[in-house]
């Protein structure tokens, strides 16, 4: 059983879907609950046995930082899920599940106690890192100390990740990162600014203040005058209750006079289909990403990148050969790797070029798949043993 708690399309539940979709069902029969009606559902019905099992939606909608008044809080949110808890536990044992493996925090804690009074071997897949300037403090030290006595197994999508749990060798782990299918992205245009009318620069994610995009537009600021061919993309929209947000970038946009270039693209189901028409691909986080999942697409996709040194990001990219690393929240660092990759078409195809052969040898979604079903051999041997 794949457990996650949200019906929204964050990167974790997208990695999900690829994951269940080139699972090999000969080894593998996956069961996938999850805990509203939304997009996630609608994707996962094709491709696999789904089922919703409504939680209570305060709990679903709980925001990190509303649990970081501290302990009670945490303790509330799971009084309110023990119901659900049962429910769960019931559902692994009458629907037969060899094991659970949870793709989100809030599942990791609800499915993960389900797995034990089911008596289920319990896998955790972390996406997030489980610090304090990305989680609350008392949240780290509960999701650490749990991450020790409830998963018989953790995946972690980075070695960044993982090394934020602080294991130190007490549960067995492997760093597994969100593969990408290659199929879906084919032959691209490449990047030649002496020859193009415009440059397509794109950002792509949802819209909340740790994704940068405020970063992002005031590097474009800069450098708009002196490329005027360069139009920037904002591809994504808020899912967290970060409407405000997503209007401040619009304000910042009219006050940096650079709204004629900036096109705000909302949510797209076919980001896929958009990252190949890109020419630069730009990664923003003020905070230490986990592993960013987009910029494995835009490698794949033949693009060069330019990200933020921080988190499971130096793992995929090579600074100065698939892309450009800079400090995280630097404008001027990141305009000025703009600029560079502006000023050289050649440097632009190279990069992606040897981006897309990095993903080749080391990121596909059939290497992420044979990687999790000998994690799921490995647990369950270590089970009837």
């Amino acid at each position: 059983m794949l457990f996650d708690h949200t019906a929204q399309l964050g990167g974790g539940e997208i990695a999900l879907i690829e994951m269940v979709a080139h699972f090999d069902r000969a080894k593998v029969t996956p069961i996938v609950l999850i805990a509203s009606e939304g997009l996630l559902p609608e994707r996962m019905r094709p491709i696999a046995e789904t089922h919703v099992m409504p939680l209570d939606p305060e709990v679903v909608q709980a925001r990190k930082d509303d649990l970081g008044s501290g302990v009670s809080a945490i303790v509330k949110q799971v009084s309110k899920s023990l119901f659900y808890i049962f429910r769960l536990a019931r559902f692994i044992r009458e629907n037969r599940i060899d094991l659970v493996h949870t793709n989100s925090l809030k599942a990791d804690i609800l499915g993960g106690v389900a797995a034990k009074l089911a008596r289920r071997p319990l896998i955790w897949h972390v996406r997030d890192r489980i610090e304090d300037d990305y989680l609350p403090r008392p949240v780290v030290r509960i999701f650490r100390f749990l991450a020790r006595v409830l998963p018989d197994f953790i995946i972690g999508n980075s070695k960044a990740t993982l090394a934020t749990l602080h294991l130190d060798g007490r549960v067995p782990c492997e760093d597994v990162a969100s593969g990408v299918d290659l199929s879906t992205f084919g032959p691209s245009e490449s990047a030649d600014t002496g020859t193009r009318d415009t440059f397509d620069i794109g950002i792509i994610g949802r819209l909340c203040e740790w994704k940068g995009q405020h970063i992002f537009l005031k590097a474009a600021a800069e450098i708009c005058t002196e490329f005027p061919q360069a139009r920037f993309k904002i591809i994504g929209a808020p899912l967290f209750g970060e409407e405000g947000y997503a209007e401040e970038l619009r304000d910042l946009s009219r006050s940096l006079f650079i709204e004629k270039v900036v096109d705000f693209m909302g949510f797209r189901p076919d980001v896929r289909q958009l990252i190949p028409k890109l020419d630069l691909v730009v990664h923003a986080s003020t905070t230490g990403e986990p592993l960013g999942q987009v910029i494995l697409q835009g490698m794949a996709a033949s693009k060069p990148v330019i990200a933020t040194n921080g988190g499971g990001v130096p793992e995929i990219v090579e600074d100065g050969v698939t892309g450009i690393l800079v400090p995280m929240g630097d404008i001027n660092a990141m305009a000025k790797a703009m600029r560079t990759v502006l000023h050289s078409g050649k440097m632009a195809r190279e990069m992606g070029q040897l981006g897309r052969r990095r993903v080749e040898i080391r990121y596909t979604i059939q290497s992420t798949t044979r990687s999790i079903e000998a994690i799921y051999a490995r647990v369950m041997r270590q089970r009837t043993t």
